[in-house]
């Protein structure tokens, strides 16, 4: 029995360890452009390299229909030039090159100094599908780093990309995007922060290995896995695949901003958003919902009633002082046999009146989970809570253990 506990833990360790992850760029608000070509010449070799990034600059400033301006000051705008392949002769530059330009100096000229509102939050899962296998973050592929390297600084989607190392390795699987659970959703998005889940696939063909390989790509979204839109790009050789997938990327991001102005990418509304900053417009906005639907149903109830605080000779009366009751955070140990168990287990907390927020501490499938509980009382009344509700409840310090 110890041999086989043993093996079980190198097998666990072995399913975390290594490099498995890929750790995103920092996303800027610099405005790039990718794939400009260039082949010029110099006098030498340095020369000529100096002219086609000048090239470059021009190129890209003209896809970004920038005005007229002389080079010396063009060159000021320019925060960085990206070498994307570059081939340097004794005279000659053939080179694909990317020019960023800083957003502050750049953006007045172009008319994009403003803020452009974004997202919420979304959790990024790239999957892979090739030779009949899904891959997400169990081992490092072409796909994951297409996703962690891209830059999204001028994106109008927030995008959520873990780094896939560690025990996210195991969390986050192709099995995962076909859950329906809000409640297992709902603790891998807290985890990550994120409002809702992006899910970008890319399914590879090849033709032979080393040869041609088509990819068809498809957008789906939300803990229902939802389809978007899908499209198909082609590599000649194993050389070029980086670059279709990188091109692939930036169309998704075509996609999924598309979704967002038209209304249909927005957070699913049985996905908590407990974690997430809602801007003050918004949250006025459902305030004032909140006020006038709360209006509505004491309007219709209170038809023909006395007005609170007179009565009915019109003498005004005392009305009753609320008083705010404390709202603290309790540990409770739940059994949960089965994946129906931690469902369930959670919908019956956050049914308790008084509590205002369940979240997974820990999860143990098979034994017993730890939720961290907000309820607005002490811990003595959440117990007296659970148990007018069926559950068998020890009460220990600041925690309470919890079954049917």
């Amino acid at each position: 029995m110890l041999v086989l506990a043993l093996l079980a833990a190198v097998a666990l360790y072995a399913q975390v360890s290594g490099e498995r992850g890929i750790a995103p760029v920092a996303s800027s608000s610099d405005i790039e452009v990718d794939g400009i070509e260039v082949d010029v010449h110099g006098e030498n070799a340095e020369d000529a390299r100096a002219n086609g990034w000048r090239e470059a600059q021009r190129i890209a400033w003209e896809r970004l229909d920038g005005p007229d301006i002389p080079d010396s000051r063009l060159e000021s705008l320019v925060a960085a030039i990206v070498v994307e392949e570059e081939n340097i002769g004794p005279r000659r530059y053939i080179a694909r090159l990317g020019v960023i330009f800083d957003r502050q100096r750049a953006g007045a000229l172009l008319g994009a100094g403003g803020s452009n509102s974004r997202s919420a939050p979304m959790l990024t899962l790239p999957v892979l599908i090739s030779g009949g296998t899904e891959t997400m973050f169990e081992v490092r592929n072409p796909w994951q780093r297409a996703w962690a390297e891209y830059q999204f600084g001028s994106s109008t989607i927030d995008y959520v990309r873990p780094a896939g190392s560690g025990g996210e390795s195991l969390l986050l699987t192709y099995g995962q995007t076909g859950r329906r659970s809000r409640a297992w959703w709902n603790n891998i998005l807290d985890q990550f922060g994120a409002a809702d889940v992006l899910v970008p696939i890319a399914n590879l063909r090849w033709e032979w290995p080393g040869g041609p390989v088509e990819g068809r790509f498809t957008a789906r979204y939300g803990p229902d896995n939802r389809f978007l839109d899908e499209f198909t790009m082609r590599a000649d050789n194993a050389e070029e695949l980086p670059e279709m997938l990188e091109r692939a990327v930036t169309r998704f991001n075509e996609i999924f901003a598309a979704a967002l102005a038209d209304g249909t990418l927005r957070p699913d509304p049985t996905l908590t958003l407990d974690n997430i900053e809602i801007s003050d417009e918004v949250r006025a906005l459902l305030e004032a919902a909140r006020a006038a639907e709360l209006a509505e149903q004491a309007a219709a109830a209170g038809e023909g009633d006395t007005p609170a605080g007179v009565s009915i000779d019109g003498a005004a009366q005392p009305q009753p002082v609320e008083t705010a009751v404390p709202t603290a955070s309790y540990g409770v140990q739940v059994a949960t046999p089965d994946a129906s168990d931690f469902d369930g287990a959670i919908a019956a907390l956050r049914a308790v009146p008084g509590v205002t927020r369940v979240s997974v501490r820990s999860t143990a499938i098979g034994g017993a989970s730890v939720f961290d509980v907000t309820y607005a009382g002490d811990i003595s009344a959440l117990a007296a809570a659970l148990r007018q509700r069926g559950w068998s409840v020890n009460e220990g310090q600041n925690a309470l253990g919890i079954s049917r």
